[in-house]
């Protein structure tokens, strides 16, 4: 009689082990979510490993982070903007892989204001935040072509990231290394895409982070001789080292603002 319970008690401790193991195995761990970061050079220049002695600011937004719960993917690309980061398919890319939870920025404008159809490029949109479009040849790609606002484009990824049940957090562009009686003169927030990122963040209830204003007001307090000696390179928009960990900075600041964003409570 005792050695049958003996036998009973092994099997009935051998089937809940196998019956916890078993659980473990079922059960799909929770994926992390993931902050996509899309843009241009500034956002990451050339393959994002210093080229050049120049970086962009989304280098360094992942040590802010927790990573062990968040994924932080710079997927901006040098030389796009806010249409041919679409046209060339790489939001497309992008948006297959955002899932319900993750978080994107983008940051376009710098290459907005280039020609329409030119041969170099064939990159630029059109200026604000209307629905004006205008069809042209593109030679780059060499097909007919349909062109749209600034407005637009930035429109269908905010509408799309939300689709996903995302979230899409908007930045005004950087400013560049241009300078008038001390004073930066890179400040872009009236009749510019500053201010048609800002309205865009209104009129679609967007996070809007005024990156432009956050570091000219900076550069204006440390003083032209500084930003320049230690900010840039050789020419007035792609930052050394040192400016972009500032606007990285600049950016964490701006998450930080928003007591709504869920994206803080992965901040380190």
């Amino acid at each position: 009689m005792k050695n049958f319970m003996r036998k009973n008690a092994g099997l009935s401790l051998l089937l809940m082990v196998v019956i916890t193991l078993s659980s473990f195995m079922l059960i799909k761990p929770v994926d992390k979510p993931t902050f996509y970061l899309i843009g241009d050079s500034t956002v990451k220049n050339g393959k994002g490993k210093g080229d050049g002695g120049l970086w962009g600011w989304g280098n360094y937004i992942a040590p802010y982070f927790d990573t062990t719960r968040i994924s932080v993917e710079n997927d901006a690309l040098g030389g796009t903007s806010s249409r041919t980061f679409q046209t060339l398919g790489l939001w497309d890319k992008v948006l297959a892989k955002v899932n319900p939870g993750d978080f994107v920025i983008m940051q376009f404008g710098h290459n907005d204001a280039g020609a329409l159809d030119d041969t170099a490029r064939a990159r630029g949109t059109i200026k604000g935040i209307g629905n004006e479009q205008q069809e042209i040849y593109n030679p780059k790609r060499k097909i007919q072509e349909v062109v749209y606002t600034y407005g637009w484009y930035m429109r269908k990824y905010i509408a799309d990231i939300k689709a996903k049940g995302a979230t899409p957090i908007i930045c005004s562009p950087i400013p560049r290394n241009v300078w008038k009686d001390g004073k930066s003169a890179g400040r872009n927030n009236d009749n510019s895409y500053g201010q048609w990122a800002r309205e865009l963040g209104e009129e679609t209830g967007t996070y809007f982070i005024d990156l432009n204003k956050m570091i000219t007001d900076d550069y204006d307090a440390e003083g032209e001789a500084k930003v320049k000696a230690a900010y840039f390179g050789t020419d007035a928009i792609h930052t050394l080292e040192p400016g972009a960990q500032l606007n990285a900075k600049m950016v964490i600041q701006g998450i930080r603002s928003f007591g709504s964003l869920t994206l803080n409570k992965y901040l380190k």
